[in-house]
């Protein structure tokens, strides 16, 4: 048991940098117009918002599972 609480807490601070790296690229994107290796960034999310919200309800619990799971 002590190996999987290890595993998880590495998982949850890889999550951590992850999201935080997904944040500095939206933020760079939105300040450096087309900056390599960020730039798309800004462009997958909206298309992820704008998938879930063709997907309706399903999208809406989609979204909501999502959010689950980061906190």
């Amino acid at each position: 048991m002590k190996i999987l609480g290890g595993f998880t807490s590495t998982v949850n601070e890889l999550t951590r940098v992850v999201i935080a790296l997904l944040g500095l690229g939206v933020v760079v994107a939105l300040l450096g117009g087309n900056v390599p290796f960020v730039g798309g960034i800004a462009d997958n999310i909206v298309g992820l918002v704008q998938s879930l919200g063709d997907a309706g309800i399903v999208g809406l619990i989609a979204a909501i599972v999502i959010l689950g799971f980061y906190k």
